[in-house]
């Protein structure tokens, strides 16, 4: 099992996940809705995907965007 670390942000009427090891983003009507699509992305890459992290300034533009509800979480994604 792999773990990554997500930053979970409301963008207007949906909830964006980014990945901050990959760049890999999910999105849903709920946190809970773009969390699991983050982790079905991630999972669709496979165990072979190259890991590059998150330029500080695509983190900085994804957090600037008008909003208070943001999280950072760590996920746990099996692969098979």
């Amino acid at each position: 099992m792999n773990f990554y670390t997500m930053v979970l942000k409301r963008s207007s009427d949906y909830w964006v996940a980014l990945c901050l090891e990959n760049g890999i983003v999910g999105q849903g009507e709920t946190q809970n809705q773009a969390i699991d699509k983050l982790k079905e992305a991630i999972d669709s890459f496979g165990s072979g995907f190259y890991f590059s992290l998150v330029p500080i300034q695509e983190l900085h533009e994804f957090l600037a965007l008008e909003t208070d509800d943001r999280q950072i979480r760590e996920i746990a994604i099996g692969f098979s």
